[in-house]
């Protein structure tokens, strides 16, 4: 049986916690705040029916999960380590410090950080910071199978590839990055999108309600199978990607985009906000994240059957 210690039960810790547990994993969480097992449990309730449609793993029970009232509790006899605390770098260095300090030094210690470099992360660590990695994940964590998994100075490979070994045990699809960089892969991607959105709604250009619309009925109907780089080489007709860049590489030279972050003034705030409730249109956050994973839980049927890199999961995320 295998075992996962989660430090903060936030949006991605409780995440985790839910993964874990449909994957029949134990579980042993900490927060500091003495309301977080009611959230945790309540996250898990919400969760529960699309992890059953996706198909649970023997065992699998939220009846695993159990609480700590320390960190140095929760890590003891972990076959995986996840930190989830606030993006603050001092408090993830504090924190992944006392965990190095208390756990097994072979055990991996994953941080769900989606911008510090892990070798930040690994500086006050003294037992095993090579162990010290991040894995970041996206949410829905109980959902999505992507985690980035990004090694320090301190790194070596067989930690890299342990690492590997447990994230493919609770049913995800690992992505080594070849070497740190600030914000990683997808969020860097996500990010440059981003910021051209908040520059079309401040200059007037569209709401939030249609950029949404831009994506989700067109470049994102494509992306799930294919990303952006395949994408392209389509665009390219027979001749693929040499012909597309050679017909639109041009126009990369031309001023479309802002990758420059717009400034974040009360009124463009304002917009931004009032477009996204106006999209929400009353319905809560928990029921947007029902219909979201409704419709996660059919889409990755779907990329399941097309991926053959999806192969071998036995059904499961």
């Amino acid at each position: 049986m295998s075992r996962l210690a989660v430090i903060g039960t936030g949006v991605i810790g409780n995440g985790w916690i839910a993964r874990a547990l449909a994957q029949g994993w134990d579980v042993v969480a900490f927060d500091p705040d003495p309301k977080a097992p009611v959230r945790t449990r309540a996250f898990i309730d919400n969760a529960w029916p699309s992890l059953t449609q996706l198909g649970l793993a023997p065992n699998a029970s939220p009846d695993r999960l159990t609480f700590a009232d320390t960190v140095e509790e929760a890590v003891i006899d972990a076959d995986l380590i996840q930190e989830n605390v606030p993006e603050r770098l001092p408090l993830k260095q504090e924190i992944l410090a006392a965990i190095d300090a208390a756990a097994a030094s072979d055990i991996i210690i994953g941080s769900s950080t989606s911008g510090f470099k892990p070798t930040d992360l690994q500086q006050h660590c003294q037992q095993a910071p090579g162990r010290v990695i991040v894995a970041h994940p996206f949410n829905p964590v109980y959902l999505l199978p992507l985690v980035e998994l990004v090694g320090g100075k301190a790194t070596q490979p067989a930690q890299i590839a342990s690492a590997q070994e447990l994230y493919q045990a609770l049913a995800m699809r690992p992505l080594v990055v070849r070497r740190e960089i600030e914000g990683h892969i997808a969020d860097r991607l996500m990010e440059a999108l981003w910021r051209e959105a908040l520059h079309l709604v401040n200059d007037g250009v569209a709401t939030t309600e249609e950029i949404d619309a831009a994506v989700v009925y067109g470049c994102g109907l494509r992306w799930p199978l294919m990303g952006t780089f395949l994408t392209f080489h389509l665009a390219g007709g027979e001749p693929g990607m040499r012909h597309m860049l050679e017909q639109f590489g041009p126009a990369l030279k031309l001023p479309w985009t802002k990758l420059e972050a717009p400034e974040l003034t009360d009124e463009l705030i304002d917009k931004v906000v009032e477009g996204c409730e106006h999209q929400a249109a009353g319905r809560s956050v928990a029921t947007l994240d029902r219909r979201r994973d409704d419709f996660l839980v059919e889409l990755l049927e779907v990329v399941h059957k097309y991926w053959p890199e999806a192969e071998g999961l036995e059904g499961r995320i």
